[in-house]
């Protein structure tokens, strides 16, 4: 097979586009109902819908996102990265295929909520598995590489929306999750789930084959043997269910869960205020009322798709050359200050202070969606394969995508009913307080973990600080000798 002659770099580039074919398909399902809702709320359609149906059907993936969160914790932690990731893509390919055969809002609503099962089940795995099968050199570059891909599925369905017909595009959704499939049964298993289920020679011909042996490489792999074997030291031997859920209750009560648990939380919430899954959800809406027209909707649309995605690669660079806090914050505070600016602008446009000139919020939307895609949306999701150790890995997942439900779930429920009441300037203005709130409270707990092991940046969240190599203050001891004589 080809991909056993490729050498370490490309054989983690293979593993990850696996995961980013999957993130392709998740954009799709999250952008799907711009093509969707519009043509079911069409005088012809033949399932007629009102606001508050549209309103389910849009954020309804986030009700099944609890079970896909749920249940893709449980499975990584027992069957594994590699088999869980597999398992969880099925009921997406089954929503897909049931929303384009659909004869009934209800079919529609299942097909969603399988989608959504999928989506949100593949959110936090994805990321996990990029950070555990990738170096910390590629890691950054890799985790953004997810927001791109979800970019790709978001203008694609924007473009498939405008040629074919919403059951065609529901069919079409099944191919990223098929070609996902096929890539995850030519992985390895996780060397960081070999490791902590004791099968330390497995683990090491895994990360050998995935990273190669330097002593960079030699050096991560023996500091998490050396973590794991400390770890299955102190765990009891035997352990019931009572003990489980004990434990899981427990780790509340730990440093090292909760800290990272806490910038979930606030970055999870920084990514949805910022618009990222709105505006794709409800793009031709909001650009229809910006533009006052719908006749250049879709061209505008597909203007601003092309330049989010392609922020959203730039981001993937970006994250090589800049620290990841300083990126994140630094762009996060000039989107804020955009969005406002834009908000302010509609508001008195609105009110007819001013004349109108739809060019004008248009390209300030632009200014913003490219500084929100450089760090707002990429480095959240990012953030959720680096800050979790591996012994609360599943169980931060399920705690993590519980939060991102309910984040989820809210913006695209409230979305419809804030356009109709206080428009877009309004909708976006409510959104833009809470990602500022958002941006503030990560400022003072955000650590910088550019080009740490994960091990490294466990090590900071039990210690409160970053642990350096004991080779590496060897050397630079070395070095300073040899200057002073």
């Amino acid at each position: 097979m080809l991909w056993l002659t490729m050498g370490p770099l490309m054989r983690q580039t293979w593993t990850v586009l696996g995961v980013l074919l999957n993130m392709l398909g998740q954009g799709m399902v999250l952008s799907y109902t711009s093509c969707l809702l519009p043509a079911l709320q069409a005088p012809d359609s033949d399932i007629k819908i009102d606001i508050h149906t549209a309103s389910w059907i849009a954020s309804c993936i986030a009700i099944s996102g609890f079970g896909g969160f749920s249940v893709s914790s449980v499975l990584m932690d027992v069957i594994g990265r590699k088999k869980a990731h597999a398992v969880v893509l099925i009921p997406g390919i089954i929503g897909w295929v049931l929303i384009s055969l659909a004869q009934n809002v209800y079919t529609i609503v299942i097909g969603r909520l399988l989608g959504g099962f999928t989506a949100s089940a593949t959110v936090c795995l994805g990321a996990v598995v990029i950070g555990e099968y990738s170096s910390p050199t590629n890691r950054g570059t890799f985790l953004n590489l997810k927001t791109a891909a979800v970019c790709f599925g978001n203008m694609g369905i924007h473009v498939l929306g405008n040629f074919y017909n919403w059951r065609t595009n529901a069919l079409i959704g099944t191919i990223p999750h098929l070609l996902s499939f096929a890539i995850i049964m030519t992985w390895p298993e996780s060397p960081s789930w070999l490791a902590s289920k004791s099968q330390f020679e497995e683990s090491r011909k895994s990360f050998e084959w995935l990273r190669g042996t330097d002593d960079a490489a030699r050096r991560e792999f023996e500091e998490l043997i050396r973590a794991q074997k400390e770890r299955l030291a102190e765990k009891p031997e035997k352990t019931s269910i009572k003990m489980e859920i004990r434990d899981f209750f427990q780790k509340f009560t730990r440093r090292d869960f909760v800290k990272p648990l806490l910038i979930v939380i606030f970055s999870s919430a920084l990514l949805e205020t910022c618009g990222r899954h709105i505006f794709p959800a409800y793009a031709l809406q909001i650009i229809t009322e910006v533009t006052g027209t719908k006749s250049n909707s879709f061209y505008y649309t597909l203007a601003i798709d092309i330049i989010i995605t392609s922020s959203a690669l730039f981001s993937s660079v970006l994250v090589k050359l800049m620290k990841r806090r300083t990126l994140l914050l630094g762009t996060g505070a000039a989107a804020y200050v955009v969005l406002m600016a834009v908000c302010s602008y509609l508001f008195v446009a609105d009110r007819g202070w001013i004349t109108s000139r739809t060019w004008i919020p248009l390209s300030i939307f632009v200014l913003y969606f490219i500084l929100a895609n450089l760090g707002c949306t990429p480095i959240p999701l990012a953030l959720l394969g680096e800050v979790f150790p591996l012994r609360h890995r599943a169980a931060g997942s399920l705690a993590a995508g519980f939060i991102m439900c309910l984040m989820l779930m809210f913006p695209l429920q409230v979305t419809p009913y804030l356009l109709t009441s206080i428009k877009v300037y309004g909708t976006f203005f409510f959104f833009g307080t809470l990602m500022g709130l958002a941006l503030l409270v990560l400022y003072f707990i955000l650590p910088e973990t550019k080009d740490r092991t994960l091990q490294e940046i466990e090590d900071y969240f039990n210690n409160g600080r970053f642990k350096e190599h004991t080779d590496d203050a060897a050397h630079t001891k070395m070095l300073s000798n040899k200057a002073e004589i």
